[in-house]
């Protein structure tokens, strides 16, 4: 993975609420690489779903840059540049029904994209696309003429994974995609996405707070906490070696399937103050190659100690 997708410079995303500024996104910087799903988790609260939207340009930037293909994301842009990068770059919502239009059916929920960047010449083809489209996420060509109120959950987030792939996207933001959804329906959608992923070459973004599937799912994980992020690394590394206090007392909060050990094990708390920054302002530094955590110069020095 050398090839930067996406690449997020300093991005900042503040709300004036008119008493005081909400700094839901404070100065994030961090690369995608093509291929990858890199994980954002975190608390809720913590500007993980804002720093998609914002990334997808739903939000205007405060500050920073979103680089996509190079190119930026937030700048000005004449109307056929906006529906080009709207084409490359898609989004699967948390809530699978508040995001399908009650009053169409999934044929035209599905082929909203086609028709706004015609991708199909006649009816006919338009119509293929969506029962490819239907039998590529695991339903079939009689669900096209149905709303979606008939459809279970995990069915209505298949169909909004088809509305995302009708357009030919090379990145999707996946938010929250499977928090609404029966723990027994989870893994089948996050499974269908890893072979969507094989067989097109996606690149996601998968922004979730439950951190087993984030593992199972990302290639990296970046960890956030109050707009910023604290820890970045590899999946294996992050779970392996956590340095960050507030990594550390997320993953302490993952249930294990031993009730013997959860009966003894204790939950680790993290309390922000407990930082001694002697005002300088922490940064995100690489401890060890490709692993990344928010510290002070003396806090840098203890981990780069303990991980020798």
């Amino acid at each position: 993975m050398t090839e930067k997708l996406v690449e997020i410079k300093n991005l900042k995303q503040h709300f004036d609420t008119g008493k005081s500024v909400i700094k839901a996104v404070d100065g994030l910087t961090f690369d995608i690489y093509k291929g990858e799903t890199l994980g954002l988790v975190g608390e809720s609260g913590c500007g993980k779903s804002t720093t998609g939207r914002t990334i997808i340009r739903l939000y205007d930037a405060t500050d920073g840059e979103v680089l996509f293909n190079g190119e930026n994301v937030h700048g000005r842009k004449s109307k056929a540049e906006l529906k080009k990068f709207n084409r490359k770059m898609q989004m699967i919502f948390q809530d699978p029904y508040a995001s399908l239009n009650p009053r169409m059916t999934v044929a035209d929920i599905i082929a909203e994209g086609i028709d706004i960047h015609g991708l199909a010449k006649t009816k006919q083809e338009r119509m293929n696309k969506v029962y490819e489209l239907l039998e590529t996420v695991g339903l079939n060509r009689e669900h096209a003429n149905r709303y979606p109120h008939e459809f279970s959950g995990g069915q209505r987030q298949r169909i909004g994974i088809a509305r995302a792939l009708a357009v030919e996207p090379d990145f999707i933001i996946a938010d929250e995609p499977i928090s609404a959804l029966d723990v027994s329906i989870q893994a089948q959608v996050v499974n269908l996405m890893k072979k969507l992923q094989r067989e097109r070459g996606l690149t996601y973004l998968f922004i979730a707070h439950d951190l087993s599937m984030v593992k199972y799912i990302s290639d990296r994980i970046g960890v956030m906490y109050r707009g910023k992020i604290v820890e970045l690394a590899k999946s294996e590394e992050l779970y392996r070696n956590p340095l960050h206090p507030y990594t550390k007392a997320l993953l302490s909060a993952i249930p294990l399937p031993d009730p013997d050990t959860e009966r003894t094990r204790v939950r680790q708390v993290y309390d922000a103050n407990n930082h001694n920054y002697n005002g300088e302002e922490p940064q995100l530094r690489e401890v060890t190659p490709g692993h990344y955590v928010s510290c002070s110069e003396a806090e840098f020095k203890q981990y780069k100690q303990t991980t020798n």
